[in-house]
This record gives C-alpha cells, sequence and structure tokens, in this order.
C-alpha cells in the first residue's frame, strides 16, 4: 500500500540541516527535526526576525528509526543494546508519545480510544494547578486584630490583680 511507503519516506525526511540559522539559535550544518525548526523559524519571523534556511536531509532507514525522540522506540528497532546503554548513561526518560512506546510497556495507545485519554492526561499536564489562597478584607483584618487586643489587655488586667488569701 502506498500509505506505508509515503510514512517510511516521511521518517527518512524528518530531519534538515540548517544553511543559514538566520535569528533562531540553530548552529549552521546543525541537523534538526523539520517541526522543530519549522516552529521555530514561525517564532522568530513573529517576533520580526530573520528566519533559518535549511536542507532536507535523507536518512537510511535504520538511521531514521534510531534518530527518533523516544529512546524505546528505538531500542525496538536494532542495537538494543547500544540504545539503551546509551539513554541510561545519558540519564533519558521517554515521555510515551508514540504508538510503539506504549505498546511496548502495555499502556493505552494514543489512537482510537485511547486517544481521549492521553489527550486529557495531556491537558492536565500543562494547566498549572490554582491554589487559592485565603483573602482577608481589610475590616476582617481590623476585627480580628483588635479582638486579639481586647482579648490580651483583659488577661493581663487578671493576672495584675492581687491575690487574696483565704
Amino acid at each position: 500500500n502506498d500509505k506505508h511507503i509515503e510514512v517510511i519516506v516521511r521518517q527518512m525526511l524528518r530531519k534538515v540541516s540548517v544553511d543559514k540559522p538566520g535569528d533562531t539559535g540553530y548552529i549552521s550544518s546543525e541537523q534538526v527535526d523539520l517541526s522543530k525548526l519549522l516552529n521555530r523559524n514561525d517564532e522568530v519571523v513573529a517576533e520580526g526576525g530573520k528566519p533559518a534556511t535549511f536542507d532536507r536531509v535523507l536518512m537510511g532507514l535504520t538511521k531514521a528509526s534510531l534518530a527518533t525522540e523516544s529512546f524505546l522506540s528505538a531500542a525496538s528497532f536494532q542495537e538494543t543494546t547500544r540504545v539503551l546503554t546509551a539513554a541510561s548513561v545519558a540519564g533519558k526518560s521517554d515521555n510515551l508519545h508514540g504508538l510503539k512506546e506504549n505498546i511496548i510497556v502495555g499502556r493505552l495507545i494514543p489512537a482510537g480510544t485511547g486517544f481521549a485519554y492521553h489527550r486529557d492526561r495531556r491537558l492536565a499536564k500543562e494547566q498549572p494547578e490554582v491554589v487559592e489562597e485565603p483573602t482577608v478584607s481589610a475590616m476582617e483584618a481590623e476585627q480580628a486584630l483588635s479582638e486579639a487586643l481586647s482579648a490580651s489587655s483583659e488577661s493581663n488586667n487578671e493576672s495584675d490583680s492581687p491575690m487574696r488569701d483565704e
């Protein structure tokens, strides 16, 4: 089926080589994911800067599979020991965004019925928790302070009175 070939070719052409970095902060001849470079170019253009120019890089099938962001996905293809060793030495963690990683660890895949679960989990992680701190009006604070002072003065008056022997 042609769809499979298109997916494979897309994976092989995912990386680009930066020709002129412009104002993006990339280095000339650096290899970057196409989607990341396009996003960065959009940000730079929105800020009024100069976008980077690039050429697509055709990687071989093995190299394209090993160049994924997910080390679990890369380890499932080839060179498992080398990929897992490099990931552990680098202290990498896999966020389990793709189909393959989720299948490997036995979780719902982010497609079909599992898509809503993963979308909700991602949105919950992106939204910061809002913790409301209790607020006190000036009138409430003044009232509480006057009550505390009057209670304090009453206790001082009681302790100042002389004690009688009975």
